[in-house]
């Protein structure tokens, strides 16, 4: 039953998301149709992963976008402060790094980590993006949002950021990460704008800086960078790492040798992951060039495929490196609460009870035209 109403959620996807006009389903997870796997895919002929307490993790090749090995890759989870790799690459472009701001209370109040930003302090918005890559701060986050325009004016940006990558496992609700109802990502999505992140000059600068000078009322004060293996691990350039209690602990990070790169992504991991992470960076490498990959990180839409009418769910597909896949939106379940648990046949039953009223409500709409736009902050 589970999988017969899976394409119907397409359906009304298409529907919201083209005006009301149905296209054709999506049959295929974004990046191959290995990645549609809950558990793990991996590549014949060599070595396994390192086993892994990360409920979620994609392993992939920077340079090429092979997808190395993956387990349920496009998973929807709580990202933490990991969705502030796509603040920051949303917001890069948009903000002049040497503009100077002073924050609101209401950005120096922020719940969780903060960098300890005051309303009485002149920042440089380059100090704001360190804070957030480096420190992880909440602060900074909404601060960077308010300069923007706002908190629903960003939000919108970075969903419309997500989709022109192709993440659409990604639904942005704040700046930060902080739990939101609504809010989730994947493995596969972090490793996708980490990819596009490493392309940005600025973004790899933020995210590899190990130590720093930051304002303060009185001079300065020195901030460090929360990703530990950027001291630990030979040729790390950076990226992120996050926390909740809700999300359990996520990161994705990237590192170079001999001349390659190889991204890591992890999602829902219990506790202490850095050693985890090296051994499946080391894997990574180990493996790049002598293994047949179980799929890719897709590129980014053309322009002119977000300017038009049709969105995510009627993109063209691209080729998966098979050759014979299509590689389209996936056509997933609802993964909303699997931050919280894994899924079991009990809970599948009730996300098919849910669809099903889904359906009914959708082909009212689609019987009498309706036609409806999506809402400022995405899917």
């Amino acid at each position: 039953m589970w999988t017969k109403l899976v394409p119907v959620t397409a359906l009304i996807a298409s529907v919201a998301l083209t005006g009301g006009t149905a296209h054709a389903e999506p049959t295929t997870p974004v990046g191959g149709e290995a990645l549609g796997s809950r558990g793990l895919v991996a590549p014949a002929g060599v070595k396994k992963p390192p086993k892994s307490k990360a409920t979620s993790y994609v392993i992939a090749d920077a340079d090429t976008g092979q997808v190395l090995a993956a387990k349920d890759a496009h998973g929807h989870y709580l990202p933490a402060s990991t969705l502030k790799t796509l603040t920051a690459l949303t917001l890069i472009p948009k903000l002049d790094k040497n503009r100077k701001i002073k924050p609101s209370r209401n950005a120096c109040n922020q719940e969780g980590s903060a960098v300890g930003l005051s309303p009485k302090v002149s920042y440089k918005i380059e100090d704001l993006f360190r804070a957030l890559m480096m420190s992880s701060g909440n602060d900074a986050a909404m601060a960077l949002a308010e300069t923007n325009g706002g908190v629903a004016k960003t939000m919108a940006d970075m969903n419309a950021e997500a989709k022109r990558l192709q993440a659409f496992d990604t639904v942005a609700k704040t700046p930060s990460g902080l739990d939101e109802k609504g809010q989730r990502s994947s493995a596969y999505d972090l490793a996708l704008i980490a990819r596009a992140g490493l392309a940005n000059p600025d973004f790899r600068r933020y995210i590899s800086t190990k130590t720093a000078k930051f304002p303060a009322p009185k001079g300065h004060y020195e901030i460090s960078n929360h990703n530990k293996l950027l001291w630990r691990y030979d040729g790390m350039i950076g990226i992120k790492n996050g926390w909740t209690s809700k999300a359990r602990a996520s990161f994705v990070g990237a590192a170079t040798r001999g001349g390659h790169t190889i991204v890591v992504s992890i999602m829902r991991h219990e506790g202490f992951f850095w050693d985890e992470v090296s051994k499946l960076l080391d894997w990574g490498f180990s493996v790049r060039g002598k293994a047949a990959p179980v799929g890719r990180l897709v590129d980014p839409l053309p322009a002119t495929a977000l300017a038009g009418p049709h969105t995510a769910a009627t993109a063209t597909p691209t080729t998966a490196p098979s050759g014979g896949a299509s590689v389209t939106p996936a056509a997933q379940p609802p993964l909303l609460d699997t931050a919280a648990s894994k899924q079991t046949d009990s809970t599948k039953m009730v996300g098919s009870i849910v669809i099903g009223g889904g359906l009914l409500f959708g082909l009212i709409w689609l019987g009498f035209g309706i036609r409806r736009r999506r809402g400022r902050s995405g899917l």
